[in-house]
Parts: structure tokens; sequence; C-alpha cells
């Protein structure tokens, strides 16, 4: 019997946009003086050749084109891309809340949703009371619910407050408990679109675990979010949908960076500033990176250049991002204020030695104050430049961004314990033999 829990075959979704058309109904008098007014202009601009051309009252968008994918029994799967590039709608209808236009999507097994937080909810119920009436909405039995009922409100972490009508609550207490109630089902497929983003870090953290303890007894989840660190920390497998079609598929890690290329800001080695972007008193003119050397000995140049206006000084910081936009180091040549002092044109030449780094594209950032907590000028993601080589030539293994960027040189001894050589000595003189 196959494995595959989930096959979809050329999915594709349509929606109708109707634009606003005219139609009986009742107008202010504002209303009827405009439409009066732009009605003496309407033969004035067909005498002077302008296009009239009526916008078409209804247009076809394509949520979803021709979208196949199989999930596997007990896989986390992590659907990633830009707003509005169809994750929600591949959602929907995998969980039956609306149609497809056209293609086919087989189920096994019982699907739980997570897609809109604290949906069902009652403002004017207790928590007690909307903990049975959200999960009856969500598919648990009565008995099921009373079973889980401590555990969700220990999770929830609302006790004092469970016979308070939840529009009393705040609004963390209140996605705290939707969410609490959603996480305890039992389903062989559990759909989650941007959950974890509820609650403060500490929730947050508690939230991802439970996914982590769902997806760890054999249960096949598939998860959306744009936080692409919880995306690799929960999912072994990724999607990438861009414009309603699927652009990539593959290990999480293979299809986190497709996304990081597709989006990246930056492209280039050499940056310059607009004639018309001068900034404050002192600011970046022009700058330039070259990455020297062979793994696992890097060495980063940065060479800019900047103009004072003013007898300011300031020093300088440099921020390395991973291609998902995290800061993964500072270099700080002095905090002493070096640059400026008197009007004009400085040049700067800045040498980081870089620690082995893994294969991947790396983005930097410039930032110049006078102070820590005063910014004259800051680049952000400016400037880019790309690791080929692994740090380590022997590795046949690929790197992955879930270990980290940082490979540190590190030495090993390894030798046996004084113990451990008396036993063997002891047993090579007992059966007779030597030890080679």
């Amino acid at each position: 019997m196959s494995d595959t829990i989930i096959a979809v075959e050329q999915l594709g979704k349509c929606y109708r946009i109707d634009h606003q058309v005219e139609r009986a109904r009742y107008k202010t008098l504002r209303e009827t003086l405009t439409r009066k007014a732009s009605g003496l202009f309407k033969g004035w601009h067909s005498r002077n050749g302008s296009s009239g051309a009526a916008r078409p009252a209804r247009e076809e968008f394509w949520a979803l084109k021709d979208v196949s994918i199989d999930v596997k029994q007990g896989e986390v799967l992590g659907i990633i891309g830009r707003n509005g590039a169809g994750k929600s709608t591949l959602l929907k209808i995998l969980s039956r809340i609306t149609e497809p236009t056209r293609g086919r999507v087989r189920i096994r097994g019982r699907v739980a949703s997570l897609l809109e937080v604290g949906t069902g909810f009652h403002p004017e119920l207790t928590g007690r009371e909307n903990v049975f009436l959200n999960g009856a909405i969500l598919g648990m039995s009565k008995v099921e619910i009373q079973r889980k009922f401590d555990e969700i409100v220990a999770f929830a972490g609302v006790e004092k407050f469970l016979d308070t009508p939840v529009k009393r609550y705040s609004s963390g207490m209140y996605v705290r408990l939707a969410f609490a109630v959603a996480a305890h089902l039992e389903p062989e497929i559990l759909v989650v679109d941007e959950v974890l983003s509820v609650g403060d870090a500490e929730f947050q953290k508690k939230c991802l675990g439970k996914m982590q303890d769902v997806s760890g007894h054999g249960r096949t989840v598939l998860f959306v979010s744009h936080n692409m660190a919880a995306v690799k920390a929960l999912c072994q497998h990724g999607l990438l949908l861009e414009s309603g079609q699927l652009v990539a598929e593959g290990p999480v890690s293979m299809v986190t960076d497709k996304y990081a290329e597709l989006h990246a800001e930056v492209t280039a080695a050499r940056w310059e500033r607009p004639r018309d972007g001068a900034l404050s008193g002192v600011y970046f003119t022009r700058a330039t990176i070259e990455v020297s050397g062979h793994q696992p000995e890097l060495r980063l140049v940065c060479a800019a250049e900047l103009y004072c206006r003013t007898e300011c000084r300031s020093f300088i910081a440099l921020d390395i991002s991973d291609n998902q936009g995290s800061v993964i180091m500072q270099a700080i040549p002095t905090t002493t204020q070096f640059v400026g002092g008197s009007k004009g044109t400085y040049s700067v030449e800045i040498v980081v030695e870089l620690p082995p780094l893994i294969p991947g594209r790396y983005t930097v950032d410039l930032w110049m104050g006078p102070h820590y907590t005063v910014t004259a000028d800051y680049l952000r993601r400016v400037l880019a430049f790309e690791i080929s080589d692994g740090p380590l030539p022997d590795r046949v293994m690929p790197y992955s961004s879930f270990h980290g960027f940082m490979v540190p040189r590190s030495s090993y001894r390894c030798s046996l314990t004084r113990a451990d050589r008396h036993s063997m000595n002891c047993c090579a003189s007992e059966f007779g033999g030597k030890q080679r």
C-alpha cells in the first residue's frame, strides 16, 4: 500500500473579481455633484483623442495554477512564499473549506485545520465554555475535550480567568486559549497556517514545541509560515509557491535558499549612492567589497568613500547577514571616532578576517555614527558576496544552514584511558598474545 497520504494533481483555483459598476442605489449630494462635474469633461476628452476604454466589470484571477504534490505519511511539509502566492488557498482546499476550480485532491485520514486561530469563540461565553464550544467546532467529542481539558488550560496559562467571559481577555490570552484548543487535536493530518506568530516569545516557543511533538508522533503536518527559522526547525521537506505556481520542491534548506534567492534585495559587490540621496552631516557615497583567500582562511576587504558636510566625527561598524537576512556576525575595527573632524571626502578600508563559512550568499550592512545610540548613516543589504567552497574539503554531505553558517576550526585528540590500557594488557598476557 502506498504511503502517500495526500495526492494533489493539477490543482487550480480561479476567483472572479468584480469591479465596481454604476448601479441603482442611493447617492449623496457630493457623489451627484462629482459625477455631474466629471461628465462635463467627457466630451472634451473624446474630442482630444483620450482613450475612454471601459474597464471590464469582471476579471479572472488564478490563485493556484497546475499545482501537483505528493505528501507522505508522517511527513512535515513547510509551505512558503510571499503574500498572495497561494499558500492559504491551497490549505483551504485541502481542508475542504473551498472547492478547486480544476484538478483533484485525494486525502487519506482525518484532517484538522489551524487556519484562523480563535474562529468559533463567542465573546459572551467564559473561557471554560469556549473550550467546549471551539473543541466541538474543530471536531472533538465531549469525552475527548473533558479528557484533555486540564492539559489545554495549563498550556494556555489562563487558569485564573477560566470562568471569565473571553470578551474581557487580553488579545494575548485570547489567542493562547484558542491555539491551545486547536493544538490538542489528534488527527492524522494537521494543517497549520501562520499560528506560531501568536502570543509572546515564551508562548511561541511553547507552540513550536507542541508542533514538534505532534510531528514526532508520526502525524502528517502541513505548515505555512513566513518565519524561515521556524520552518527549518520544524520541517524536513518544503514547497515554494510563487504567483499560484509551484516553483521549488525538495529539502527544506534548499527551498528556503531558493526563496531567498528569488527575493534577494541585492546582487552586487559594488554600491553607489544616487545623486539625490544625500543624508545628514556625514554619509556614505560609494562602497565595494571583495573576498579573497581560500577556506578556511578568507579575508573580506570593504572599501568605502564618505563625505562630511560638517566637522562631526564617527566610527564604522560592518554587519554580515545570512541569506535570510539574519545577522551572523559584526565587525567593529575600533570604537574610536576615526572618521571626520573636518569637511571633505574620506576613503576608508576595513579588513575582516572571516571565519570558515558554509557555501552560500551573504549580505553586508554598513553603519556609521558618533555613538552606538546615534546613527549618521546606515546602508542595509546594499552589498553581497558568494561563498562557493566549503570549509572542509573532504566533506561529501551537502552543507545546510540548519547547523549554522560558520564552521570554526577545531582539533581532536583520542587515546585509551589508563584503565582500559591496563585491561587490554591483562587480556593480552592471559591469552599469551602481544599487542601490536
